[in-house]
């Protein structure tokens, strides 16, 4: 709510300098007496040294959490660490870095229980709730986080070259909204669970991605057959491996051709024709969902491309990040895309662009084609011929279709999750600043908005 003191407040609201707020809601400075702040751990040069594992700025997520897939282990004085000392309920704010873009003064919470001790870099400083009767540590941690999110620590921050630094003892007069301890553990506790089950789709997007990696070994290797069956299945020793014997191995180039636009195809420069920029090629889903109009008279340079073609990013890095799509939903039987893909359909009934797709996303054959890019640095292209002149295993029609079929299912689950996931982040920011706010008043069990918002 954006009240001024010109404006009749809502009933049970009083105006302050966070706006318009209820009545029953304090606002204190940030630095006060049942808030303490440290700042970061230097190694030091001076023995005994204790080994702990130190949070850096790199450890970060936007979204407040924390990534301990790579976290430090050093070894650091022992007197240093003894005051900075990570426990249950910390927050680690980031006072320096950000690079050029990304603003600086993001904040995560420690909540990990484990065998290790933890500190913090000399780049961040903690942040701790001495008197947790007065302030719940999560709703002040939720806090800053949205302070972050809306943009508010931009005005409070140096720049140096790529380096940006917080101004820490401006930071630190930022106003608090303080509800009541029960309404701030309420909050707290709201965006706790969506927080959560975000949490939640990502391990499941992580897990299904795994599988699809696994199954994509499978698949190639033994075709669509259970695991406990794979004695069974007869094989051959072939150039690219062992494959069912019933498979045969053929040249890309046998079976595939390029597209190129026909010379009987007359195309008026007035007409709208689908055109697909690079940036609408996504590295994970397999159809192309958007394409821009363009007149034909506004198309200089492109690729010509067949509806359920396959196209394929020819340049680095987007061949290596896995930019390619079957263009199955394109609005017309023809279209135009980038000059910097390779389109490509099947030149007979005996092979499915689906199968194709997927097993030009096998990682080791990726891994293959790239080292075989020819140009300049930074700008290197996966040239035809090379494209053309892979080994590709070909098994049987029906088998090609099954194996589409279970990879595509994977994918439907992955993508579902993805959007479950992105739905769960808008969510979270939308409460995050509203319930900040008292937009949204948490009332008992629920989440209640207020008559005048509605």
């Amino acid at each position: 709510m954006n009240s001024t003191t010109n404006e009749i407040l809502p009933q049970g609201y009083k105006m302050t300098e966070l706006g318009a707020l209820p009545e029953e809601w304090e606002v204190v400075q940030l630095e006060n007496k049942y808030i303490e702040f440290q700042n970061g751990l230097w190694k030091g040069k001076k023995e005994p040294y204790i080994k702990v594992k130190v949070l850096r700025n790199t450890n970060f997520n936007n979204d407040g959490t924390i990534n301990f897939d790579d976290v430090a282990e050093l070894d650091v004085e022992q007197r240093n660490f003894k005051n900075r000392e990570i426990i249950k309920d910390d927050i680690i704010l980031e006072r320096s870095g950000g690079g050029p873009t990304q603003p600086v003064g993001r904040v995560v919470f420690f909540e990990k229980s484990d065998q290790f001790r933890y500190s913090f870099s000399n780049f961040t400083s903690r942040i701790r709730v001495t008197d947790k009767l007065r302030i719940f540590p999560k709703f002040l941690f939720y806090y800053l986080l949205d302070f972050y999110h809306q943009g508010k620590t931009n005005d409070i921050q140096n720049r140096t070259t790529g380096i940006r630094n917080l101004d820490f003892s401006k930071y630190k007069q930022i106003s608090l909204p303080l509800p009541p301890l029960p309404e701030q553990q309420k909050i707290a506790a709201v965006l706790s669970v969506v927080q959560e089950a975000k949490e939640k789709a990502e391990a499941v997007i992580d897990a299904t991605k795994a599988l699809k990696k696994s199954m994509m070994k499978h698949l190639f290797t033994y075709g669509p057959v259970p695991p406990e069956e794979t004695e069974n299945v007869p094989l051959k020793e072939t150039e690219i491996g062992k494959v069912p014997e019933e498979w045969e191995v053929v040249k890309l180039g046998e079976v595939f051709e390029f597209s190129k636009k026909p010379k009987n195809l007359k195309i008026n420069d007035n007409d709208l024709i689908p055109f697909i920029p690079m940036e609408m090629i996504s590295d994970t889903n397999q159809s192309i969902k958007y394409w821009e109009e363009k007149r034909y008279s506004e198309i200089p340079s492109g690729s010509f491309v067949f509806k359920n073609d396959i196209i394929i990013a020819k340049i680095t890095p987007s061949f290596e990040n896995g930019k390619q799509a079957i263009l199955d939903k394109l609005p017309l039987d023809y279209g135009y895309a980038t000059t910097e893909i390779w389109a490509l359909h099947p030149k007979n009934e005996n092979v499915i662009t689906q199968y194709l797709y997927y097993y030009l996303k096998v990682d080791p054959i990726r891994v293959n084609l790239a080292r075989k890019m020819e140009g300049s640095t930074g700008r290197q292209r996966l040239p035809k011929h090379v494209l053309e002149n892979i080994s590709l295993p070909l098994p049987p029609l029906p088998v090609q279709q099954k194996i589409a079929s279970i990879l595509s299912a994977i994918d439907a689950k992955i993508e579902a999750e993805e959007n479950k996931k992105q739905a769960l982040e808008e969510l979270f920011k939308t409460l995050l600043h509203n319930l900040m706010t008292a937009n949204i008043r948490v009332d008992k069990d629920r989440i209640n908005l207020k008559e005048h918002e509605l």
